[in-house]
């Protein structure tokens, strides 16, 4: 069973939503991200009927802070959304984690005493920013790394791109089941957006037709319905020529906002308002920075064993799809079942605008829940630097 609360302050959340998310360069690609944002602030508001006066503070992950996000995106985006100029705002930096580290921060705060309300979540438009040597396969990041850390590993701390066929042959994944499990992503959330299983998410957004006409953008841009298995495992390798990771199997570079509105418990409540999902546990954790990608394993670990639950309480599991080989990792560690994984796809069909993603799976998580009447989910995202943020929360 679960651990309660003993504070006398208890993180709720009380709504989320998320944008529908766009393609590169895509439907999406005229809004500046703290316009994008400010409509998905504006709209969680206005949905979850709270007191724009009671807020305390915005917090808000963006992974890629240069060019139209270099400036404070969060205090920028709420004044665009037309909250009190009183609000406070700030800006934070866990790489794709960055807005899953933003909802943990504000739930601290909450538990603290120190916060009623907050809005917490993440934006990315990868169509606007330079993206730098993110996934550069060339080698190491000395602009991003400095010469101290590249000492302490050889002079080699690769990019993402290397880093994940490091992680293939170190586990012994195959291509086969990579394009397979990409293959997936894409049926699953073909058939939830069929199933309207997002549509309650959404804000409402107005994007571009490839002409340049608005169109109302009502769903996710990237995912592919009837995704041809054969072209999936006709693509070639990008980061190795001998190695098993494409552009299929890894997630799409895509534009998006989140955002969820967290409160204490007892002050949301009387108000009126009707909380859906508690925050029961969350951490940050780290491991090998050149396997990027493994530190979802301790941080999901950690994040049990500090609710009090085993693997076998958890009814939902969301592992972001990064990479086909990262969920498939988490999955081969603790056993889950393949019908509650990423129950409706992910990353690689959906897309992960890096800052937004972590909001726009704890939006989806809670949503599922709900559908099922089911009671715990977990969410865990790998982060650039070998970095991971791990969440639980129970329905409500």
């Amino acid at each position: 069973m679960a651990q309660t609360d003993t504070g006398a302050h208890e993180a709720v959340i009380v709504d989320a939503v998320r944008t529908p998310v766009g393609k590169f360069r895509g439907a999406l690609r005229e809004n500046h991200p703290v316009d994008l944002l400010a409509s998905t602030m504006s709209h969680l508001v206005e949905r979850a009927g709270v007191e724009p006066h009671a807020i305390d503070d915005v917090i808000i992950g963006v992974g890629r802070q240069c060019g139209e996000q270099s400036g404070n995106v969060a205090r920028n985006a709420l004044l665009g959304a037309g909250l009190p100029t009183s609000l406070p705002g700030t800006t934070l930096d866990r790489q794709c984690g960055s807005g899953q580290q933003a909802v943990q921060f504000a739930a601290q705060a909450i538990r603290a005493g120190d916060y009623r309300y907050a809005i917490a979540g993440g934006v990315e438009s990868m169509s606007r920013v330079d993206m730098g040597p993110l996934f550069d396969p060339a080698g190491p990041r000395g602009d991003w790394y400095g010469q101290k850390a590249l000492a302490r590993f050889d002079g080699d701390l690769p990019s993402q791109g290397r880093s994940i066929e490091l992680v293939v042959k170190e586990f012994g994944f195959d291509r086969e089941k990579l394009d397979a499990f990409a293959v997936r992503s894409h049926h699953r959330a073909a058939a939830a957006t069929d199933a309207s299983r997002f549509a309650d998410d959404l804000v409402p957004l107005t994007g571009l037709t490839k002409d340049g006409a608005e169109v109302a953008l009502t769903s996710d841009e990237g995912i592919r319905p009837n995704v041809d298995s054969d072209k999936v495992a006709s693509l070639p390798t990008v980061f190795a020529a001998d190695g098993a990771v494409t552009a299929g199997n890894s997630s799409q570079i895509s534009d998006g906002a989140g955002a969820l509105l967290l409160a204490d418990r007892s002050v949301a409540e009387s108000a009126g308002l009707r909380p859906r999902a508690r925050i029961v546990a969350s951490v940050a954790a780290a491991a090998d920075p050149v396997l990027q990608f493994t530190a979802v394993l301790p941080a999901s670990h950690r994040v049990l064993e500090k609710a009090g639950l085993s693997i076998s309480d958890i009814d939902l599991v969301e592992v972001n799809e990064a990479f086909a080989p990262v969920p498939l990792l988490f999955q081969r560690e603790f056993g889950v079942d393949d019908e509650i994984l990423n129950v409706n796809g992910g990353s690689i069909a959906i897309g992960h605008p890096i800052g937004s993603t972590g909001a726009r799976l704890l939006t989806g998580l809670v949503s599922e829940l709900e559908r099922r009447g089911a009671r715990y989910g977990l969410l865990t995202i790998c982060e650039g630097g070998g970095m991971a943020n791990a969440t639980i929360v129970e329905r409500i």
